[in-house]
């Protein structure tokens, strides 16, 4: 008899991305944001499971447990990597989550592979739809910020990570909304990445537009962004996401950081769970 082994789905390069699969009924994918892996989705994935949606979760190439090729850390490729998981596990009626850079996987696979599959997706402090300050975006991010964080991370990747987790989860010097232990929980998760992945997918998610993308959605769309967001501001993307994709909904969490999966985990699961039912 013949076993399908799931912990691994292989990409048409024949990169071998990690996948977690909990639970049954209607999957929910889960895509995780920059530089962690599918493990950030501690407090989303029992919750949804619980009450009878199938999640699934993977590490996206370079990431987690994936294989670390030296190539494809673009969004052409992960979108495709995308397609591979849902083909390859054979789902059917998605609803689609990504954070931070994850929510550029499902721009680009809604417009490249015309969304096949999907019937919901959901944006949370994601990077769509451009990131990069350029004539026609004037309210972007500096090019020399994503430079910044390259040289950053190739002279000392822990050590720019630790103090990148303090923005991250909006920590400040007397006051943090998360606790230290899982600060330090994200950075491990963030060390088991490649450096090549890590510093790539800056250059990816910082100067990818996905502005052509967002007439693509074409399916009820949730866009949940902190107003406090220091990582990826809310008014170069959260805003104008919601305005740019037909019909999305824009929830604001007030006064909330870039990691609302960690710090408003309760809400967000609320959230998730009104709108996947709705």
């Amino acid at each position: 008899m013949a076993i399908r082994d799931t912990a691994f789905i292989r990409t048409g390069d024949g990169t071998r991305l990690y996948v977690k699969d909990w639970g049954t009924g209607r999957p929910v994918v889960l895509i995780h944001g920059w530089p962690l892996d599918a493990d950030m989705w501690e407090h989303q994935m029992p919750a949804l499971a619980e009450v009878g949606y199938r999640v699934v979760a993977y590490d996206r190439r370079g990431f987690g447990r994936s294989d670390q090729p030296w190539t494809g850390y673009d969004y052409d490729t992960f979108a495709d990597d995308l397609k591979a998981v849902l083909d390859g596990l054979d789902l059917q009626d998605v609803a689609l989550v990504g954070f931070s850079m994850g929510g550029g996987e499902i721009a680009r696979y809604m417009s490249r592979h015309a969304g096949a599959r999907v019937t919901k997706a959901v944006l949370v402090s994601a990077v769509t739809p451009y990131m990069l300050k350029s004539g026609d975006n004037p309210d972007g991010v500096d090019g020399g910020v994503f430079q910044g964080m390259v040289d950053g991370l190739r002279k000392d990747r822990p050590a720019f990570l630790a103090n990148f987790a303090k923005t991250f989860f909006g920590a400040g010097v007397f006051h943090s909304p998360v606790s230290a232990e899982t600060m330090t929980w994200a950075g491990n998760l963030a060390m088991l990445a490649s450096p090549k992945a890590t510093t790539a997918c800056v250059t990816a998610f910082g100067t990818t537009d996905f502005r052509g993308d967002m007439a693509h959605f074409r399916v009820p769309t949730l866009v949940i962004h902190g107003d406090d967001d220091q990582t990826v501001p809310i008014d170069v993307s959260g805003k104008v996401a919601a305005a740019a994709i037909p019909g999305a909904t824009l929830v604001v969490y007030e006064g909330a950081p870039h990691a609302v999966p960690f710090t408003h985990a309760e809400r967000l699961n609320a959230d998730l769970l009104a709108f996947l039912k709705g």
